[in-house]
This record gives C-alpha cells, structure tokens and sequence, in this order.
C-alpha cells in the first residue's frame, strides 16, 4: 500500500524531494505545489502524472493525500504545517522547523493532539557518517567529551530571510543534538553582514553545556572553499569527521593527553615540596571505520514512511526541531549584543 504524498516548493530542495519520492516505492507522489506553476511544472517534466498546482487547499483537500513535504522558506513554515496538521495530514518539513520556539511548540502540540506525525528534514542526521558517530559516542569509546568543533564554508548562496547562522549552522545544531543528545545551556554569537541590506553571512557560534563539555561551530557564505568538517574530541579517542572526504570520511584518532601527578622542586630548606600535574601527549593509531554510503534523503524518506504507517517517533520529530531553534534563537540575541552568552529559551 503507498502513501499518497505532496511536495509544498519547487525551488531550490524541492526538486530533491520529487527525485527522492519517485525512487522510494512506498510514496506514490500526487502533487507538486508551488506559486509559481510553471516552475512546478519544469520540474516534473512533460511526461508525469503528478499533477502540478499553485493552490495548496486543493492539495490539502485531496483526501488521496496522507503526507506532505514542505521545502519552502522558513518564515512560511508555520502557517504551512498547520494548515497541513489541521487537516489530517502527516508532516516532513524542511529545516529550520520554525521561526520561533513559540511556534514550534504550537506546531508539537497541535500534531500530537492531531495523532499526526511531525519530522524536520535534518538531513545530515540520517548520513552513514552521522549514524556511525552517534554510535561511537555511545559506545562510550571516545571518552568524557571535552569538545565539538565545526566548520561549515563555502561561497555560498546568500540568503534574503535568514542570517549564515539560521541557514547553515542548523546543520551543524541538529547533527549535535543528535549525537550529543544533551541541550546547551547557553549560547554566544558573534557575526557580521558584509552585503548592505543582508542577514549575517559569516557567524561563530559557541554552545555551553553544564559540565565541561563545549561547542564551536563556524559558519560563514564569502569562502574561496569549501569546508564541512567536524571534530569532537573525548579523553580517550578524537573523531574528524569530513563531509567533503570521497572515502574515509569519519577518521578515528588514538590520541589525547596523559595527566599524572609530579612532585615540583622544593623550596626553602627543600623539605617543602608542592605536586604539580604532569601533561603529556599520547599518540596512538588512526581508524577509519566503514560506513554505509546510502544517500540521506533516501535514508530520510524510508524512515518517514515508517514512522507514518507505524506511529513510530521520528529521529528528527517536532522535539528535535524545537531544541536547535532554541539554541538559534539564543545566538540571535547574542549576536545583538556583540556576544554576551544568553540562555536558551
């Protein structure tokens, strides 16, 4: 039995999302929606029997459709997934979830209430290199976590809605939340728009967690390459995680520091003596474990589809969502006051 699915936005992902449903069995894709028809209908092409559509209470009217995938800006999200959720419909909707925590909490209550499956498209989440590291941070092999550090550069599209932070550290968030599975406390946020009238395209972004553990993630759309990159480092074992790494993409190092207890010189009559601690350097072999190259999305939308028929909660629900917004929405006041760290909503 398929599940009859809409895709919302023929833009820049939704092409994706067509691509992706036509090749996962278990979709039969109906609609394609967008204000712009005719751009709809260049997607799909001349020979198609998805029918293309400006009007998105003709797809919400269409009782053949269970689903719906939004891939729209995010400042329409809200009023999308609502519609959506109030009539009937189960929800994949493109990062960021929200524009605010207070309409993402809306959006969590009024699906549960609705029985009705919420997911964010944190595509990243459902990469073999992702899963595999969520799976060394649990096994407990890295250690105690001192820190996760990130990258993410390139010359990129320059966005009129949204600052570099909202656009690309979302990535970087979900990845954390997933693989961290513990909330920030506090963020800061420095940053600086070098494109009168534009959001902020270049960011830094610190996350502080109550023990000792913290993270930095640097964003930025002016350049000259491109970097995805990620570190995160435990007492015992270091992860470099490479996105753009053709193979070998996840590299785990052997490697970290040593501390021992010493004995300081003495002073005085040298029958005084103070400990101090030695550090030292420990190096030991590097592992590039095997993991599995399925593409993402496809990964992504066979979960959806069982998390629909199942009633299964999403790895990526309306919670997940909801926790990076918080963290965004802290940058942003941070970013205000030139990076004084705000606590998260």
């Amino acid at each position: 039995m398929s599940i009859g699915l809409a895709i919302i936005g023929a833009g820049y992902w939704g092409p994706n999302l067509v691509r992706t449903a036509q090749a996962t069995p278990a979709f039969r894709l109906d609609w394609l929606c967008d204000l712009q028809v005719e751009r709809a209908k260049g997607v799909l092409g001349p020979y198609t029997t998805v029918r293309p559509t400006d009007s998105y209470d003709a797809v919400l009217g269409d009782p053949a459709v269970a689903a719906v995938a939004i891939a729209t800006p995010a400042a329409t999200h809200f009023d999308l997934v609502r519609h959506a959720l109030e009539a009937g419909k189960h929800v994949l909707v493109e990062k960021p979830l929200t524009s605010t925590t207070s309409e993402a909490e809306k959006l969590i209550e009024l699906a549960a209430r609705r029985r009705r499956i919420l997911m964010v498209d944190h595509t990243f989440v459902y990469t073999g290199a992702v899963q595999k590291i969520k799976e060394l941070v649990d096994s407990g092999q890295l250690g105690r976590l001192y820190y996760y550090d990130s990258v993410r550069i390139n010359l990129g599209l320059f966005q009129h809605d949204i600052s570099v932070i909202w656009d690309l550290a979302v990535h970087d968030l979900a990845i954390m939340d997933y693989v961290l599975d513990r909330v920030p406390r506090a963020a800061a946020a420095i940053g600086v728009a070098h494109i009168p009238g534009r959001p902020v395209n270049m960011g830094y972004l610190t996350c502080f967690f109550d023990d000792d553990l913290i993270a930095h993630l640097h964003v930025n759309w002016l350049a000259p390459v491109k970097v995805r990159r990620t570190m995160i480092s435990g007492d015992r074992q270091m992860i470099v995680y490479d996105d753009v790494e053709p193979s070998e993409k996840i590299k785990v190092y052997d490697k970290g520091i040593t501390v021992s207890n010493g004995l300081a010189n003495g002073h005085g009559n040298g029958m005084e003596k103070a400990h101090e601690l030695l550090v030292g350097n420990r190096a030991g072999d590097m592992m590039a474990p095997q993991i599995s190259l399925a593409e993402a999305l496809r990964v992504e939308a066979q979960h959806f589809v069982e998390c629909v028929g199942s009633g299964r909660r999403p790895l990526t629900d309306g919670w997940a969502g909801l926790r990076v917004i918080q963290v965004l929405e802290a940058a942003e006041r941070s970013l205000a006051v030139n990076g004084t760290p705000m606590e998260l909503a």
